[in-house]
C-alpha cells in the first residue's frame, strides 16, 4: 500500500545580486502536518556569513530522520515484546566523505542510541542488540538509502528589472 508524505522547500533571493554567488541560503521546509523548519545550508559546506549555522541542513535533517525511523521501530518492536522503555537518546552522528567517484556524500551513519528501560521490564544485552538489529531492518529509511530520485521542474518567468518590479 503506497502512502505519500509531503515536504514543501521554500527560498527566496531578496536583496542579493545572486549571479555574484553572495546570497544566503537560508530556506524553509514546510510538512503537510503545519510544522516549519528553518533551514540553510550547512555552513561545513557554504560558510558564514551565507549560511545559518542555527538552521537545520540537510545533512543533519538526513542524519535525523535515518536515527529517528530507527528509534520509532525500535520502540514499537521493544513493547511487542513487552521491553517498557522509559527513555531514548540518540546522539547520532553523519560523516562525510568522497565516494569513488569523488563526490561528497553522506557515507556513513553511526547511531548511538542509549536506552533506559523499568528495571522490571528490561531485556539483557543481546536481545537488546536483537532489538536493534531488528529495528534497523525494518526502518523504511534506512532501507531506501539509494532511493531513486527523479526531478521534474518548473520554469515560471518573473518580472524583469526593467519591468518596474
Amino acid at each position: 500500500m503506497a502512502s505519500f508524505h509531503t515536504a514543501t522547500v521554500a527560498w527566496q533571493r531578496g536583496t542579493a545580486d545572486f549571479l555574484d554567488r553572495r546570497y544566503h541560503r537560508s530556506h524553509q521546509w514546510q510538512f503537510d502536518g503545519g510544522a516549519t523548519v528553518a533551514a540553510s545550508s550547512s555552513p561545513h559546506v557554504v560558510p558564514l556569513p551565507y549560511s545559518d549555522a542555527a538552521a537545520v541542513d540537510p545533512e543533519e535533517a538526513y542524519i535525523a530522520a535515518l536515527s529517528s525511523c530507527h528509534m520509532l521501530w525500535f520502540l514499537d518492536l521493544a513493547s511487542r515484546a513487552g521491553w517498557r522503555v522509559d527513555h531514548y537518546t540518540d546522539a547520532a552522528v553523519g560523516t562525510m566523505a568522497k565516494d569513488a567517484q569523488g563526490r561528497l556524500i553522506v557515507s556513513h551513519v553511526q547511531l548511538n542510541p542509549v536506552t533506559v528501560f523499568d528495571a522490571a521490564h528490561a531485556p539483557s544485552a543481546s536481545v537488546l542488540a536483537d532489538l536493534h538489529h531488528q529495528a534497523h531492518a525494518a526502518c523504511f529509511l534506512a532501507n531506501s538509502v539509494k532511493t531513486q530520485i527523479d526531478c521534474t521542474p518548473v520554469l515560471q518567468a518573473g518580472p524583469t528589472a526593467t519591468q518596474g518590479a
